[in-house]
């Protein structure tokens, strides 16, 4: 059970910090570093799960996609292989296919021959693994233009230039609205709107609530390879603000919440420890927890309504036999 108390906070000015905090090198930008610190100095330590995702939490996160707990990505697939000649025919080709985190641009890759898109612009946080996987992909579909985007699109973004204006349909799929709260997403989802313009779309990948074993196996698998996603996030952090986090010194904790419909993944202190970092230090005791990622889960109408308050209407919808999840195509409501 996670130790609910008053956090031992130190904020540290530059010049009082001590100085192993000051020669350890932080690589993140300053905005970066706030946005970090902030989440750590908080009441009940969190941090957003963008930052599970430097180059090797994204390898971790396709080792994942392999385990047999990890439903989301197999049942996903399969729907986009059931259907994909139908999710083309929704769309129609020669589209700007945007697709939001997008990793190693396998899941667009596969429905190319489909949906035949003019552009295709991926577009994720983890840029270096982003460019390598686009350099392979550009070779095997030379006729397609594509354009990659290494940026950090959770708070909005505006697309450049380079960016066709005309058919922007946005990829989300695995489920990823699900890191945020129905209230951010709704946000984000209006921010994907004003950019789509009148004649976008949206084709995103849903979780729908299901057995709560099923859920909880998902997030803590036997391998253990979900912790050692979760934990690696402590050595991001360390290189981007400098902090001098032990991984041993944390253990991986995820479970369902029914409360608020939400997978919650935490890092729990093993034993009491003080974490320290560019301008800041914090005391831990021994159960307490960093909130570091949610996957929240929805009915197919609550999903539904969640994209009429942002703009999208509902074209066309489809699940699995076990209704376990689903891909929605949703067409820019016009102004």
């Amino acid at each position: 059970m996670q130790v609910s108390r008053a956090p031992a906070i130190r904020v540290v000015s530059p010049l009082a910090n001590n100085t192993i905090a000051q020669q350890r090198p932080a690589h993140g930008s300053e905005a970066v570093m706030n946005e970090i610190s902030a989440g750590l100095l908080a009441s009940d330590a969190c941090t957003s799960p963008k930052f599970l995702y430097d180059s090797l939490g994204s390898k971790l996160f396709e080792a994942i996609c392999e385990l047999p707990e990890y439903y989301p990505t197999r049942t996903e697939a399969s729907i986009f292989a059931a259907y994909g000649a139908d999710m083309a025919h929704a769309i129609g080709e020669g589209s700007s296919l945007i697709d939001l985190g997008a990793g190693n641009c396998a899941k667009a890759a596969s429905l190319f021959p489909l949906l035949k898109p003019a552009q295709y612009v991926p577009v994720d946080i983890s840029r270096d693994f982003l460019l390598g996987a686009v350099a392979q992909l550009q070779q095997r579909f030379p006729q397609i233009e594509m354009t990659a985007l290494g940026l950090d699109f959770s708070s909005g973004f505006e697309l450049p230039d380079s960016v066709r204006a005309e058919r922007r349909v946005f990829f989300y799929p695995g489920s990823s609205i699900g890191n945020f709260s129905p209230e951010q997403a709704v946000t984000f989802l209006r921010g994907l709107r004003a950019n789509a313009g009148a004649d976008g779309g949206l084709l995103i990948g849903v979780d729908l609530i299901k057995d709560r074993a099923v859920l909880d196996a998902a997030y803590d698998d036997a391998l253990g390879v979900t912790g050692a996603f979760n934990l690696n996030m402590l050595r991001h952090l360390n290189h981007l603000i400098g902090a001098d986090f032990e991984v041993d010194q944390w253990q991986h904790v995820a479970f369902f919440n029914p409360e608020k419909s939400r997978i919650e993944m935490h890092l729990e202190a093993r034993c009491p420890l003080t974490v320290t970092w560019r301008g800041g230090e914090r005391d831990f005791a021994r159960g307490e927890r960093i909130h570091t990622e949610d996957s929240y889960k929805y009915t197919r109408q609550s999903f539904v309504t969640l994209l009429e308050k942002a703009g999208f209407a509902t074209s066309r919808m489809w699940t699995d036999k076990n209704n376990w999840f689903a891909v929605i195509h949703a067409r820019a409501i016009p102004d």
